[in-house]
């Protein structure tokens, strides 16, 4: 089964790719390598707006988190012309988890990412990753994700 077809099992229809809110590029292809640069969290409705520890919970968080992994396959599958099939594996992802001082559970946090990359991907979406506690993120979102794929 391909990973779109993956998706759609899990009810999860990528949307297009966004677009960048500064002077940069969403994604850079360097040989079999896609950059992919911070997706924000954000949905149907806007963005996903909250600071953990305050005024969100770590259900609310990972919701947040997996619509960031949402995004950064939509990106990934505009750097492969369309075919997300040509996804190999994802390498790394560097989360940030706009959270209080006193508030330690970012690893939690991103496993909204983490597990849904997995659960779509299979062993494909296994990865290395960072998740650190930021005062604030752009917009007042409630995390931001960038990662690095292979592609072929």
């Amino acid at each position: 089964m391909g990973f779109e077809a993956k998706l759609n099992e899990l009810g999860v229809t990528l949307p297009d790719a966004p677009a960048p809110a500064a002077n940069y590029v969403p994604y850079v292809v360097a040989g079999d390598m896609v950059y992919v640069s911070g997706q924000i969290s954000a949905d149907e409705s806007g963005l996903i707006t909250g600071t953990l520890g305050a005024d969100m919970d770590v259900e609310a968080g990972a919701a947040a988190a997996k619509r960031c992994a949402i995004a950064l396959l939509a990106q990934v599958k505009a750097a492969c012309g369309g075919d997300l099939d040509r996804l190999v594996k994802v390498v790394k992802l560097g989360a940030f988890v706009n959270s209080t001082d006193e508030f330690t559970q970012q690893p939690m946090v991103v496993n909204g990412a983490s597990d849904f990359l997995v659960a779509a991907l299979g062993d494909a979406g296994r990865h290395a990753r960072s998740a650190v506690s930021a005062p604030s993120l752009p917009l007042g979102v409630a995390v931001e994700i960038d990662g690095v794929f292979q592609i072929k």
